[in-house]
């Protein structure tokens, strides 16, 4: 039977839908938390490799990252060391570290889909306020500050008043934040979630706004509803997973009116999908670690 490792941050629905798609598919899955995972090299009387708990993760069929938990500097890089290590030996990894540590990354994310000639919002980031400020105006004094790392639309500020984004930069630098300012999009109150899986569209819904709010992201109250991904979604969802080297991915869409079409807002290479599932019926755990579990017997 194929073993697989799921990297999480504790229990909850994703855990419990991964454990339902293992039992379905005869897949034995392992959940193990992040915070445990530890690693060792020369050490006597043991075989030098990478643990989450009592799971060997060298010697497991494949890994799937569910998660990447809040941490120190310290703490990510070492996460981060880890699968790198684990990978090195042929082990699956999905996503594979290098995706994960840029989709992680707003501004490297962002910066890796300019590269490739996506398209992507005016974006200004640093980490002096009097700078912020000048980009603020640069912006149109219309701006969306996000944190360098997060997801789920949590910690993003809107900020159109001068005043209010002066004491906004400097509260963030007095913090030692790093500051993120993005031109705010004048959306037409919804945004598209594409899900890429192995180069291919899986699901995609269409995200609402509540009333009041400019965020669509569900976990702060917007409605979703399925939709088929046009062909130039597709073609925008897939090329942006391709550019931080995703193998699976959630992939934010928005139609820009000032630019006149759409433009990649985040990738996210540890994407939820309770909400996904619910409206389109696609059972993407089960996709998930089919995906992982034909890639371990290639090995």
């Amino acid at each position: 039977m194929t073993t697989l490792a799921a990297l999480v941050s504790g229990t909850g629905w994703h855990v419990e839908d991964l454990l339902r798609a293992a039992g379905q598919l005869g897949v034995s899955l392992l959940p193990v938390p992040f915070p445990e995972v530890s690693a060792h090299v020369g050490l006597r009387g043991l075989d030098a490799g990478v643990r989450a708990g009592e799971v060997d993760l060298m010697r497991i069929d494949g890994v799937l990252v569910r998660m990447m938990p809040p941490g120190t500097l310290e703490q990510v890089v070492f996460r981060m060391d880890a699968l790198h290590r684990v990978a090195a030996v042929g082990v699956p990894v999905l996503n594979p570290p290098r995706a994960v540590e840029a989709a992680v990354d707003k501004y490297l994310t962002l910066a890796l889909l300019d590269a490739a000639g996506l398209p992507v919002p005016a974006t200004w980031t640093g980490q002096s306020a009097a700078a912020a400020l000048a980009a603020f105006d640069a912006l149109g004094g219309d701006v969306v500050v996000k944190p360098l790392f997060g997801s789920e639309g949590r910690g993003l500020v809107r900020v159109s008043d001068r005043e209010l984004s002066w004491r906004t930069f400097h509260a963030l630098e007095r913090l030692g934040a790093v500051l993120y300012l993005q031109r705010a999009i004048r959306h037409p109150g919804h945004d598209i979630r594409v899900f890429v899986l192995e180069g291919r569209v899986l699901a995609a819904m269409r995200r609402h706004a509540p009333p009041g709010e400019w965020r669509t992201n569900v976990a702060v109250g917007g409605a979703a509803e399925a939709h088929v991904a046009s062909p130039e979604e597709s073609r925008l969802a897939i090329a942006a997973a391709a550019a931080i080297s995703a193998e699976a991915a959630g992939v934010d869409l928005v139609l820009d009116p000032d630019r006149g079409g759409l433009v990649i807002l985040e990738v996210n290479a540890v994407p939820g999908w309770r909400a996904l599932a619910r409206v389109t019926g696609i059972d993407v755990a089960a996709a998930l670690l089919d995906s992982l579990r034909s890639r371990s017997r290639d090995r």
